[in-house]
């Protein structure tokens, strides 16, 4: 059943009547700030969060295991499952690279999110592997930042996410759907994209905005 919600979102659904949705059900905060932007915006985005929580370091040695909670998180993740990384906006670090890239296409996991930067980026793009970021940097967490916990509820870019929440990506920007509402959105969204075909045709026709408007109320 999820897996077929996830390919309804992906073929029928984008960013906006998503939005409009959530709005319409007192949900006015889902869309992370702008600046969180797709490695290739013909890519969409969408699957079940996998959060993980990172803070700056600024030091390696043997006690600090840099790597012990990220790596458990991505060889962990399952078929249409993101890898959601909070970084608290800081692009210092790049928690996300071609390799990881590897090991989540090979599980079946439906792409990453971070606040944070991504490197390898060339690489990412050529295994058309979804990756949304706050830019690019070619530089490790090691001696920067270290994933502390995951699977834990968490912030990005200004919105709230938790394990389960669904994450969807266009090129108009990124959505958290909360976990509760999620099927009564995908309905609902549906839907609208339904009525907004309607709306279409009928201003193609010659319909004023007003008539059109006043008939459907979307717009």
């Amino acid at each position: 059943m999820q897996n077929n919600l996830i390919q309804k979102c992906k073929e029928k659904l984008y960013s906006a009547v998503i939005a409009d949705t959530m709005d319409s059900l007192g949900f006015h905060n889902q869309a992370l700030q702008p600046g969180i932007t797709a490695l290739d915006p013909s890519i969409k985005l969408c699957g079940f969060a996998r959060v993980g929580l990172y803070m700056p370091i600024y030091h390696d040695d043997e006690n600090t295991n840099v790597y012990e909670h990220e790596i458990a998180l991505i060889d962990s993740l399952q078929t249409n499952e993101v890898a959601v990384l909070a970084c608290n906006g800081n692009k210092n670090i790049a928690p996300w690279g071609e390799l990881l890239s590897t090991r989540a296409s090979y599980l079946g996991a439906a792409g990453c999110l971070t606040d944070g930067c991504v490197r390898d980026s060339v690489l990412i793009r050529e295994m058309k592997f979804a990756v949304y970021s706050n830019g690019t940097n070619p530089v490790d967490t090691k001696y920067r930042g270290k994933m502390m916990m995951q699977d834990v509820p968490g912030k990005i870019a200004g919105v709230n996410v938790e394990k389960g929440d669904l994450v969807f990506g266009d090129q108009d920007g990124v959505l958290i759907v909360p976990s509760k509402i999620l099927e009564e959105v995908v309905e609902k969204s549906l839907k609208k994209v339904t009525n907004e075909n309607t709306v279409r045709e009928e201003l193609r026709a010659g319909n004023t905005l007003t008539e059109v408007f006043a008939k459907h109320k979307i717009l």
